[in-house]
């Protein structure tokens, strides 16, 4: 018997290793493990600056508000209150308009 570790996805016995990863050829699923991989994910402006919870960053492109005529202009100043993993990164409070979220690629560090 393999002394391999099962898949985490479907605990899959026959894995086997592919370079550093490990595969499972009954999901597909890739994983590491070694630690010096992981996939905490970097969260970089449009600058290539990382961005962290609490941070002041600068809107560098006008964006419209969906569902309302208004705009949220270039230079605003905001403060990430949460980095999230999904397409729109930056949950943020814009003064003047309310709770939005922001991709990352539209704003720089402060």
């Amino acid at each position: 018997m393999s002394d391999l570790p099962p898949c985490p996805s479907c605990s899959g016995v026959y894995t086997y290793e592919d370079g550093a990863l490990m595969v499972c050829p009954e999901c597909a699923h890739e994983w590491s493990v070694n630690p010096e991989f992981s996939k905490e994910r970097i969260y970089k402006d449009a600058n290539g600056n990382i961005l962290n919870e609490g941070d002041m960053v600068t809107i560098i492109k006008d964006l419209k508000v969906k569902g309302t005529s208004k705009v949220a202009k270039v230079g605003t100043r905001v403060k990430i209150n949460r980095l999230m993993d999904e397409d729109h990164d930056i949950d943020c409070k814009i003064d003047g308009i309310g709770a939005m979220k922001l991709k990352t690629m539209f704003v720089k560090k402060a």
